[in-house]
């Protein structure tokens, strides 16, 4: 496909904007649908909610080109050659797919499915959901897929604050419905965006691809996690376990353990494991691993929080009398996501306790951060730490790097609980210089 492209992209939340800036930068003509109106009016005035990087200046430039439009009327899918769907797919308590938003962006499309248009889904699903309920909701156009139109999954593979260069450069994976619409699937993404395309044999193997990537990434920081426990036992610093653990090779590279930290949250790798575990118990089979992984992680908020009073309590400090200061709310570095974050399950246990809570970040959006923490943000540092007998570093922003804790007005002997800093021996060694005490994840 040419330069004329264009393309539809259902659902301008997080993945949707990302793909169709980038597209839209890419030369292609790109009409954003959602259903949010005040969204829709944001992105035409050229500018997004979200903080990524690289987004906005995209988002502005595609609408200032003329190559980048949204809308809320998904009529205007008639006009595109390709239509990708990126709608959220969350689950329920049971694990199972909550479809609600898939059913609803599928069936809209199918009042305006036109023949030789092609249809990706993006969004994360379990196997077989682009097969049997994807496809039967498209065709009650009376158009057939495989015939009339071509219908693929791709599924997205972004990394919060490397997206726009994630699109980019990961390879994109490619399963279609039939061997034409692979290839018809596979050529459009490879031009669009300009990146290698790994086909699969079928949609089933396409939509497991993505789900194999977060269940491994969410059990090996189970298994870093619970390393750090262990190492806790002994007083060893898993850090300097995981360096060294990490040197052996094995397979088509070496141990790859990662780092734990006071948990995993955000909008894929909490869900996504249950979608695999849900899924092979509809057929029978009983996944350990998925379900396990995630127990391990959910407990990690919980586990943070007990090192914080068990610390203050050697110290002489009651939960009743500590303030302890969180600074990074969202739920990884250098984001201001605060989907699913550990933080919450932070701050919960303390405040449950006893504890006297103060909340700082600056990425964050101060009306979400009070709606999801039942706090108020404070507007600076200084003003969260003030007389803090600990300072809890759950998300280490940039803007946290240059903290002089020699200037902090923090009590003395006050705590550092490390949830996500990773901080270097040497900056510990000043830390405690200063008269801190630093606690960490296994450290």
């Amino acid at each position: 496909m040419g330069t004329q492209t264009t393309v539809a992209v259902v659902g301008m939340g997080y993945v949707g904007s990302c793909v169709a800036a980038t597209l839209a930068d890419r030369g292609l003509h790109v009409i954003g649908i959602d259903t949010d109106a005040g969204l829709v009016d944001r992105l035409n005035s050229g500018s997004t909610p979200l903080r990524e990087p690289g987004l906005a200046d995209r988002i502005q430039a595609g609408v200032g080109s003329g190559r980048l439009r949204s809308t809320t009327d998904h009529r205007a899918s008639t006009e595109a050659d390709v239509v990708l769907l990126t709608v959220a797919t969350p689950v329920r308590s049971d694990g199972s797919l909550a479809d609600d938003h898939l059913r609803a962006a599928c069936t809209a499309l199918a009042q305006h499915l036109r023949a030789g248009q092609l249809v990706i889904l993006k969004s994360t699903v379990p196997p077989g959901t682009t097969r049997d309920l994807v496809r039967p909701l498209l065709e009650a156009s009376g158009l057939r897929a495989g015939a009339d139109f071509a219908l693929a999954f791709a599924p997205e593979r972004l990394a919060e604050g490397t997206a726009m260069t994630d699109l980019q450069a990961l390879p994109v994976v490619v399963g279609g419905l039939d061997a034409d619409s692979t290839w018809a699937a596979a050529d459009f993404l490879e031009h669009a965006l300009g990146t290698k395309v790994l086909t699969q044999d079928s949609l089933e193997a396409a939509e497991v691809v993505k789900l194999a990537d977060n269940w491994w990434i969410d059990l090996n920081i189970a298994l870093a996690n619970e390393l750090a426990m262990f190492c806790d036992l002994f007083g060893v610093d898993v850090l300097d376990v995981i360096s060294a653990a990490n040197s052996i090779p094995k397979g088509n590279g070496h141990v790859n353990i990662l780092r734990p930290s006071v948990g995993v949250g955000g909008s894929c790798l909490t869900k996504d494991p249950w979608m695999v575990w849900r899924s092979a118990r509809r057929h029978g089979l009983d996944i350990a691993t998925a379900r396990v992984g995630r127990e391990v992680n959910q407990q990690m908020p919980g586990y943070a929080a007990r090192l914080i009073l068990d610390d203050l309590a050697a110290c002489g400090v009651a939960p009743s009398a500590a303030t302890v200061a969180v600074l990074g709310l969202a739920f990884k570095n250098d984001t201001g996501d605060l989907r699913a974050t550990p933080t919450r399950g932070v701050v919960d246990a303390l405040s449950a306790a006893g504890v006297r809570v103060r909340i700082h970040d600056p990425l964050v959006d101060p009306v979400h951060a009070r709606e999801t923490f039942g706090l108020p943000v404070t507007a600076t540092v200084e003003e969260a730490v003030r007389d803090a007998h600990c300072v809890a570093l759950l998300a280490m922003h940039r803007e946290f790097r240059s903290l002089d804790f020699a200037e902090l007005p923090v009590a003395e002997g006050c705590l550092v609980l490390d949830g996500r800093a990773y901080l270097p021996k040497e900056e510990i060694a000043m830390l405690e210089r200063l008269g801190y005490t630093y606690r960490g994840v296994g450290r």
